[in-house]
């Protein structure tokens, strides 16, 4: 790697780092470009360079976490030798994920509520969401009770992941990694919704 790639990459890797920080403590509206670069120790040419804009960054850094979390599922699935070890892999990506600090899911939160404001970002989770949800449908073939009639599980496995890690952070006591092992193993293993 050449010095001035390396320059690259840092400044790349400190404006990820400011953008998520701010974004977490800000919001996704309130952390401005200037905020970030600033932060980070750079120009918000930098930022415009790197990422062509703050959602350019945001949707960047969540692709870094999302790009962790998924290799980390895929290698405990390839492993998984029962619906529950498969499902365990797929809700500790989302409750304890391998990057991002855990902050990861409160910025996909935030991006919600934005995508609300923001055509960029509703089109950005409508492509994102897609491709996770057809990403599990093509692999819960061998777990699902009723393949023949049941093969669109990757919304329903989705939302109960992030809706069962909400409310685990209003009450880690409540949501138990076994309440959510089960409520997944029951999406998978019965309550698929057929196709037709």
């Amino acid at each position: 790697m050449t010095r001035q790639e390396e320059r690259r990459a840092q400044t790349r890797a400190a404006l990820l780092d400011a953008g998520a920080a701010l974004f977490a403590t800000r919001g996704i509206a309130g952390a401005s470009v200037d905020a970030i670069a600033e932060a980070a120790g750079r120009t918000s040419g930098a930022l415009y360079d790197h990422f062509g804009s703050k959602e350019g960054l945001l949707f960047a850094l969540l692709e870094s976490w999302v790009d962790a979390a998924t290799a980390a599922v895929a290698a405990e699935q390839a492993a998984a030798t029962s619906l529950d070890e498969w499902v365990a892999a797929m809700w500790r990506a989302v409750s304890d994920p391998p990057d991002g600090d855990g902050r990861w899911i409160a910025l996909e939160h935030e991006l919600w509520s934005y995508a609300n404001q923001s055509d960029e970002a509703r089109r950005y989770l409508a492509r994102r969401y897609a491709a996770a949800w057809d990403a599990i449908d093509a692999v819960t073939g061998p777990w699902v009770e009723h393949p023949a009639e049941a093969t669109r599980v990757g919304p329903a496995v989705i939302a109960l992941l992030f809706g069962l890690e909400m409310m685990r952070r209003v009450d880690p006591d409540v949501v138990t990694d076994q309440l959510a092992v089960a409520a997944l193993r029951g999406v998978l293993a019965g309550t698929a919704v057929p196709t037709t």
